[in-house]
């Protein structure tokens, strides 16, 4: 199966501006088998699935990750 390189993510903002995190795949297979994606900080992490699906992985404690609007791939 072929994954995107990278994806942004889209989020709602506070002040109604959205907020565009891009995350690049990494060596590791979340619980669904799909690669992790993780920002540069290694903050934001996500499992998705070879159809666009998300599931916000939470990279500390008390952390509880918000859905993005949108996850669109981008070209490698």
């Amino acid at each position: 199966m072929h994954y995107p390189e990278s994806y942004e993510l889209v989020f709602r903002g506070f002040a109604g501006e959205d907020d565009v995190v891009v995350v690049r795949r990494t060596e590791r297979s979340g619980a669904g088998g799909y690669p992790i994606y993780e920002d540069e900080t290694g903050i934001v992490r996500a499992e998705i699935s070879a159809r666009g699906e998300v599931r916000m992985l939470a990279s500390g404690g008390h952390q509880t990750p918000g859905m993005p609007l949108v996850a669109r791939a981008l070209s490698s």
